[in-house]
């Protein structure tokens, strides 16, 4: 088998592995919230939580894995997420309290940092010249997977019922997701100094320069300006997920065509990935960047405004698209300003902002204000909106350290 025969494999195995972390995270809790408050008898906030026990998770193990990566390999690490990912659906399916769901959360997002962090450094390192779009395909999938899924997981709630559904679910991540990731071979010389810093300039887009350790990363301006901005947009972003269907319920829409909302922002969610990392190899991650930001703050602040279940689709689905911009286009825009030699860890580092503030900032401040407004969403829309136009601002600061 060729050289980039290999590679296209690993890139298809790396997006596959993603996809059911995907799927659980950013479409799961928007279909089945409705159902937890009812079933456990708990407000939007507890229901907000969810995500945050996500992040928080992501906060935590996301650097590690960055750092355990270049010890035990990228397949193995892929290979554990994806079992704690199958495994942990069960908890789930025998919850008795919101509690349990928030113990399924957190696990759910640590398998979220075995399998995100080993398959973009497998993907850039195979194709160094073309990083963007190399990290946005795996983006693609683990965005894409809740747009498909989310209509799948309300038909399957109605038709099979709580159980058999989460049953069926924990036995396809497993068997598709150990599939994937045999799939996901590094490059043989991913080892090596040479081939962790090889890289071409593109036209309009950097070339990883030399590798910065993590101390070295974090005395930068650049690195908490992105941190920063993950906080901001990464909170704006992700309430999205739990505050899509509420909203839709809100405007008096049915399950059916408030999921529309959720399933618009999942789509644009992951097929934005591609396209910004494409686009950010041409233009630049900066402009990219920001320019999706500022996007998604004006949606916000004419969303609570809109009527239709289409304008709130196409409003929710600007939102996603720049939630899948922050995903797919800092991986690159990390390895241009830090190098690839330490990308996991210091990638790893700025999701910190990602797991312990955009989860308080967004899903679970957002729905505690709902429960004390008694659902008025405006005051929420219009401080995520802020975010955003914030992170368009913040994401300008970010350059290799070089050019500051």
């Amino acid at each position: 088998m060729s050289g980039n025969e290999k590679g296209i494999l690993a890139v298809f195995g790396c997006s596959m592995a993603i996809f059911w972390p995907g799927a659980l995270i950013f479409g799961f809790p928007g279909v089945m919230g409705p159902h937890w408050q009812e079933m456990f008898q708990v407000g939007r906030g507890a229901i907000g939580n969810i995500l945050f026990f996500v992040l928080a998770a992501v906060g935590v193990f996301m650097f590690l894995v960055g750092r355990w990566q270049e010890r035990y390999g990228p397949r193995a690490m892929i290979a554990s997420g994806v079992i704690i990912c199958g495994f942990s659906v069960i908890i789930v399916a025998r919850a008795s309290s919101v509690f349990m769901l928030y113990a399924w959360a957190f696990l759910t997002g640590v398998s979220s940092c075995f399998v995100l962090i080993p398959a973009l450094t497998t993907v850039q390192r195979w194709y160094p010249q073309k990083r963007g779009l190399a990290s946005g395909i795996v983006n693609l999938f683990f965005g894409l997977s809740a747009a498909i899924m989310t209509p799948l997981f309300a038909y399957m709630l109605k038709s099979i019922g709580y159980v058999p559904m989460i049953t069926t679910v924990s036995i396809l991540a497993l068997t598709t997701g150990l599939a994937a990731a045999y799939l996901a071979k590094p490059p043989e010389m991913a080892n090596s100094p040479e081939g962790r810093s090889s890289g071409l300039k593109l036209e309009g887009a950097v070339g990883p320069g030399p590798s910065f350790s993590v101390q070295e990363s974090v005395r930068t301006r650049s690195f908490w300006s992105l941190w920063v901005t993950w906080a901001m947009m990464g909170a704006a972003g992700i309430a999205m997920v739990t505050l899509s269907t509420s909203y839709g319920l809100s405007k008096g829409f049915a399950l059916e065509s408030a999921v529309i909302i959720l399933t618009a922002f999942n789509i644009t969610n992951g097929t934005g990935r591609l396209v910004t990392g494409y686009f950010s190899d041409i233009i630049g991650r900066n402009l990219t960047m920001s320019t999706t930001f500022f996007a998604a703050g004006f949606a916000y602040f004419i969303l609570p405004h809109a009527n239709s279940l289409a304008a709130c689709a196409i409003l929710a689905a600007v939102v996603g698209f720049a939630f899948g911009t922050l995903f797919s286009v800092s991986a690159p825009l990390v390895t241009d300003c830090f190098g690839l030699e330490h990308f996991g860890a210091i990638f790893g580092l700025v999701f910190t902002a990602y797991g312990f503030v955009a989860g308080a900032l967004g899903p679970s401040l957002g729905g505690h204000l709902l429960d004390v407004t008694g659902g008025d969403y405006f005051v929420v829309f219009l401080y995520l909106g802020v975010f955003c136009v914030l992170s368009g601002l913040c994401i300008r600061l970010v350059v290799p350290p070089g050019q500051v």
